[in-house]
């Protein structure tokens, strides 16, 4: 069993980030970039070099986006920035002798670790949901077969309405299919957006073609080896869809294995504190697998999106270079689905108030709780996006009666500074 070190031979200096993805990658990046003097090494468990996922939904499964314009950094990257990049799976951490054992055996030994392990699809808890021609849509594996099914699919089914469940949907259209999509609550995007954005985007849906169900819920796929139906009850009468492609989009599950198994605290994340601390002061945790205070949010928050990952990756690689400070990046996220763009910063939730600017197809949704403002959703509207985020950073006030006919918020923004 070999024991990694720095290469001056003592782990005093080595930095282990586990996970490949946008938030461990920019941690190794930004660790160099910061002129971190020590060993750092990077551990992914998928095969290749790391890549970014958003556009797995659209681009890349259109065809419109190739495999290398997916490749976030290269091992030629990793050589030129002394960064060991390894291929495996992490299987255990001593907390105890501060190391990491690999599935290959190895051991790598570690002065601060980094938990970047991201999360993995919800799976769909219903009988027929192991027959073939039933995925999902996470890693650039997903992507692949997903395209290549979706050339012969007749009857192609969604089962989710968020961000991914809707993208899919949006691309399968533009490739000449026919989709049907079911949610489960009352609206699709109930999840992240106000009920103004979910009927913009059902009717955007439906003008391309697709049908939206609301209030359905999945009892169970029918078939024999290969799924060819979908039974779905609720919100009127019990419904078979005919499907041979179906894509479950129903959420995800932080992967806090590791870090439960090594005793740290989890609760729908791994805890971490203000500066993205674990329990253990020798562990940090980042991404989609970390649940931290937000000023932007009542209670500890687990975020899903590229701009939570790097922020956060850079809030930690400063900590490690000597530049300690909480994490208090605003949060933003955006979704492109046939020629629109839904970019929301903020957190839209706790809101009790809404008011909308704009015209249809190009507006901004205000989402207050009493007078204050939680979210800004802009949809075809870049400008109010981006004045959005200046706004939530310097903790510019606006009151929702400040919103009338012709509002525009970039100008508001530079009357209040």
């Amino acid at each position: 069993m070999a024991a990694y070190t720095t290469k001056g031979g003592a782990a005093a200096m080595t930095v282990v980030v586990v996970g490949a993805g946008q938030a461990g990658v920019q941690t190794a990046a930004s660790l160099r970039d910061n002129g971190y003097p020590g060993r750092v090494v990077l551990v992914g468990d998928e095969p290749g070099e790391p890549y970014q996922r958003p556009p797995l939904s659209k681009g890349y499964l259109e065809g419109t986006a190739d495999a290398a314009r997916l490749t976030l950094r290269g091992s030629s990257f990793f050589a030129k920035n002394d960064i060991d990049f390894l291929n495996t799976r992490v299987r255990r951490i001593d907390r105890d002798r501060k190391r990491v054992l690999t599935a290959d055996g190895d051991e790598l030994a570690y002065a601060h670790l980094v938990l970047a392990t991201g999360s993995r699809n919800r799976a769909l808890p219903v009988p027929g949901a192991a027959l073939d021609g039933v995925f999902g849509l996470r890693t650039r594996e997903d992507a692949d077969v997903l395209r290549d099914r979706l050339g012969a699919a007749q009857h192609v089914v969604v089962i989710g309405g968020g961000f991914i469940g809707l993208e899919f949907a949006a691309t399968a259209a533009k490739l000449g299919r026919s989709v049907t999509v079911v949610e489960t609550v009352g609206r699709v995007l109930a999840r992240v957006a106000s009920p103004a954005v979910s009927a913009h985007y059902t009717d955007l849906h439906e003008t391309h073609g697709n049908r939206i169900l609301t209030g359905r819920t999945v009892t169970r796929l029918l078939g024999e080896s290969s799924v060819t139906g979908v039974e779905v009850a609720g919100n009127g009468p019990d419904l078979v869809l005919p499907a041979d492609l179906v894509v479950v989009g129903i959420g995800v599950i932080p992967n806090t294995e590791l870090a439960a198994d090594a005793g740290l605290a989890v609760d729908n994340g791994i805890l971490v504190d203000e500066c993205l601390s674990t329990s253990d002061s020798n562990v940090s945790a980042i991404g989609d697998c970390a649940a931290h205070s937000s000023p932007f949010a009542s209670g500890p928050v687990r975020l899903e999106s590229v701009q939570n990952a790097v922020d956060q990756a850079r809030c930690v690689a400063a900590k490690l270079t000597g530049e300690t400070a909480p994490y208090r990046s605003v949060p933003w996220f955006w979704s492109d689905q046939f020629h629109t763009k839904l970019q929301i910063a903020g957190l839209a939730n706790g809101y009790d108030r809404t008011v909308v600017s704009g015209e249809p197809g190009a507006f901004s949704v205000f989402c207050f709780q009493g007078e204050r403002l939680r979210a800004v959703e802009s949809v075809n509207r870049p400008a109010d996006h981006m004045a959005a985020r200046r706004l939530f950073a310097a903790g510019t006030g606006l009151h929702p009666d400040d919103i009338d006919d012709g509002f525009e918020l970039k100008r508001h923004l530079a009357s209040a500074g």
